[in-house]
């Protein structure tokens, strides 16, 4: 929908008396904008998400990603995550997952989690716009992403259980 937009604003016969090659770069700025106001609202629906830890019980507010599209975009475009939010992935059933920060401009915590709800690994303060593969280092149904330092903040370890209808619990 938007390739033909941007191909129909550049090719107008409509005069707006500006030098052509400042017409494509309006074109294609107005062509960045809708695809990233269409990415952002993408996994609009949020839901709460619980953590048990040693040191208690740690509360979320997730949005979630489920159809392929949502899953390639994740967090990426974000300029800043509030404390207490994140994004789960939902990879349903149960698969081996690889993530990368491509485009993804703040430092996340990938917390892998199993079918049952446990936490299979955590990758910390994952680096901002890289492409390397960050593995779940074996099967999960889903991943949860947080900022950068949340799971050390509060504790966060393999093991611990997450509470949400993903994993049957909540």
């Amino acid at each position: 929908m938007y390739p033909d937009l941007l191909l129909k604003l550049s090719t107008s016969p409509v005069s707006l008396r500006r030098p052509k090659g400042l017409w494509r770069a309006f074109a294609a700025t107005v062509f960045a904008l809708l695809v990233v106001t269409s990415i952002r609202a993408t996994a609009a629906e949020v839901q709460p998400l619980e953590i048990v830890t040693r040191s208690g019980v740690h509360v979320f507010s997730v949005e979630i990603a489920k159809t392929d599209e949502e899953r390639a975009t994740g967090l990426m475009y974000r300029k800043e995550l509030a404390e207490g939010r994140g994004m789960l992935f939902d990879f349903s059933p149960e698969q081996p997952v690889s993530m990368w920060m491509k485009n993804t401009f703040i430092p996340l915590d990938m917390i892998f989690i199993r079918s049952d709800g446990r936490i299979l690994r955590i990758a910390e303060n994952t680096e901002p716009q890289s492409e390397k593969i960050i593995s779940s280092g074996g099967l999960a149904k889903g991943v949860l992403e947080v900022i950068g330092g949340t799971a050390r903040k509060y504790g966060i370890q393999p093991g611990d259980r997450v509470a949400h209808p993903l994993f049957g619990t909540r």
